[in-house]
């Protein structure tokens, strides 16, 4: 069986032909410049394929989605000559399976059509849309916290999707604190009631911070509460909030105890958090040997350098040669403005939008975006 294949442009695309007359599991229909056309063509295949060119069609996302939810069995690749991570976030939020620049990339075309092939061909099971990232680091007062609940509220801006901030610190958890919040329900009464847990519970049990898509859940106020919680109810919770939410982004404790380590092996990106002094790289160097062993992705674990500041004495340089890894981002040191967003219990884009670390976080939002998309 082939896959009919329509290009949807106002120029003549030959090296995209030139590709797809390599693939014998593709057949070229037509290559057109008017969108109307392309329900009527829909209606009458069976498993297609759709290269769509942004630049001709505007960024009509809209276009996209309505595509991608009529029709099950069709595939888009969507094409631009200004590529960027806030564009490849909303092109594969409409639906489509792809973000190609132009010129186009032999290998970034073989990547595409290979996902493509795999889902129409093979009956290669449909992935969660939901990407969980945890947030470690093995000492406390590195910024954790801060990191994990600034990048949850901006990817929840930034999607415009359902985003959930999991306190998986049980004994010492700030995250209610930081959002000066009293949530109504916790992580122990999820845990025990994993069989109520469906999409509509959650997304009207969670706190939601304030006229934002940010939902968060609380840990057990009680350190008893926290003491009979399993691995396996973690697992549990993890499958159910998989069901809700486009995000999910963990705060979890220093340590390496069961609970952190099953958010570790689940998730499918890491974010390893450290300062620049070698008493915490030194510890973070640990950390990479350990996490190597336990996932099968080296690339899941990335790095994020928190407090940094250009003229530190330890170097970006330094750091990635000690860690043996390049640094994932760096978020700059703003004393004033980082203790007065946890004074007030405010996120920092509300304190100073402009602030350098404020636009730290959106940039950390949205190479994370990008990157877990990259990952699957």
């Amino acid at each position: 069986m082939v896959i009919s294949t329509i290009i949807l442009s106002d120029s003549e695309e030959k090296v995209l032909t030139n590709y797809l007359e390599q693939q014998e599991e593709f057949k070229l229909l037509a290559q057109t410049d008017d969108s109307d056309k392309i329900y009527d063509a829909l209606n009458e295949l069976s498993k297609a394929l759709l290269f769509v060119n942004l630049d001709y069609m505007e960024e009509d996302f809209h276009f996209i989605s309505s595509l991608t939810d009529r029709y099950k069995d069709l595939r888009i690749i969507a094409f631009t000559k200004t590529p960027s991570v806030d564009l490849m976030i909303k092109t594969l939020r409409a639906g489509a399976s792809a973000l190609l620049s132009l010129p186009f990339l032999r290998s970034e075309f073989d990547a595409a059509i290979e996902k493509v092939k795999n889902e129409l061909l093979h009956n290669k099971k449909e992935k969660s849309k939901c990407r969980i990232i945890t947030v470690f680091s093995n000492k406390g007062g590195i910024g954790k916290t801060s990191i994990a609940s600034n990048l949850a509220l901006e990817l929840a801006k930034i999607t415009k999707e359902d985003v959930a901030l999991v306190d998986l610190n049980f004994q010492l958890g700030d995250v209610t604190t930081f959002w000066d919040l009293k949530p109504t329900f916790d992580l122990t009464y999820m845990v025990n009631n994993l069989d109520k847990l469906n999409k509509d519970f959650l997304l009207n049990t969670l706190e939601r911070y304030k006229n934002t898509s940010l939902h968060i859940l609380a840990d057990p106020p009680y350190f008893k509460g926290a003491d009979n919680i399993s691995s396996s109810q973690i697992l549990g919770l993890f499958e159910a909030l998989k069901s809700a939410f486009s995000y999910v982004v963990i705060d979890t404790s220093a340590g390496f105890d069961d609970k952190t380590m099953t958010a570790v092996k689940n998730s499918d990106l890491t974010l390893l958090v450290t300062v620049a002094n070698l008493p915490a790289l030194r510890n973070s160097q640990r950390c990479l040997e350990l996490f190597a062993s336990q996932v099968k992705n080296k690339d899941n674990i990335q790095v994020v350098v928190n407090r940094y500041m250009e003229n530190d004495e330890i170097t970006s340089e330094d750091i990635e040669k000690l860690l043996g890894q390049s640094i994932f981002e760096k978020v700059p040191n703003n004393y004033f403005t980082m203790m007065s967003a946890i004074n007030k219990g405010m996120p920092v884009s509300d304190i100073n939008k402009d602030s350098n670390v404020a636009k730290a976080y959106k940039q950390l939002a949205l190479r994370v975006s990008d990157f877990v998309y990259r990952l699957k």
